[in-house]
């Protein structure tokens, strides 16, 4: 047994220099032998990424070793009264079973287009589900370390000068900071949640942050303006919504 967990350190090594040659530390090596020697993780057939220097397990990975420990089951369900089909947010309960005679670990797991990347939205269902399982897995299984599907942003390439880098470094407006959601993500989300108009809020929006169009304001504005707008909507929806409305075309108004 310890010459095979042997191996797998060394392999696991091996391939992760491979991988991320420009990011393993000492600190990630020793986590690393650690994550080998006690759940057998395996670097090159996906249990383990390394992002921002910090070492993340996957979906896969989890159940993977969910396998091998022998799970007795994991069972899903919906908290019904937490989703909203229509905002697309929504809610799981996932209870994994290590034996016939467990009692169950719990984890819940919620998406919305406000904490998924922009790659999988419409998937928001899916997000949470697998949110929720990889939350009771690791509890069962005493894994201390975060999923990647947990994480509410897309892992990006960290090679400077890469084709993403860059596009995403042009639109300030519409990208993701230090793992937040971007501002057209968080927009959209408030327009839908209290039903207002797209076209009238970007019109506002402009007025407000003092710019042409909502694309030529500052990532800054934009930020502001939004938050102003989340606090109104709470606060003050009537109000807001007969703002809006002055923001109507004089052709509309007269139809």
């Amino acid at each position: 047994m310890k010459i095979h967990l042997n191996v797998i350190q060394r392999q696991n090594l091996r391939d992760a220099k491979m991988k991320w040659s420009d990011q393993m530390k000492m600190a990630n090596v020793r986590a690393l032998r650690v994550l080998s020697a006690r759940y057998e993780f395996s670097v090159a057939v996906g249990d383990l990424l390394l992002l921002d220097a910090n070492w993340y397990v996957t979906h896969a990975g989890l159940l993977r070793l969910a396998e091998r420990k022998r799970c007795g089951g994991i069972q899903v369900q919906q908290v019904h009264r937490f989703c909203d089909a229509v905002l697309g947010r929504w809610v799981f309960r996932a209870t994994v079973y290590k034996s016939s005679r467990s009692r169950g670990f719990v984890g819940y797991g919620d998406a919305d287009p406000s904490n998924v990347s922009s790659v999988v939205h419409g998937a928001e269902m899916r997000v949470a589900e697998t949110r929720a399982v990889n939350r009771a897995l690791r509890k069962a299984y005493g894994i201390g370390l975060c999923s990647v599907e947990e994480l509410g942003w897309a892992p990006r390439s960290s090679a400077p000068g890469s084709s993403e880098h860059r596009k995403a470094s042009t639109n300030g407006n519409n990208t993701h900071q230090n793992g937040q959601p971007r501002l057209r993500d968080r927009l959209c989300l408030l327009i839908r949640q209290h039903q207002l108009d797209a076209g009238l809020v970007k019109a506002y929006a402009a007025d407000y942050c003092g710019t042409p169009t909502l694309r030529d304001a500052s990532r800054e504005q934009v930020e502001a303006f939004i938050n102003d707008l989340a606090l109104r909507a709470t606060k003050d929806r009537d109000g807001l919504i007969c703002q809006l409305n002055s923001y109507s075309k004089p052709q509309e108004a007269n139809s």
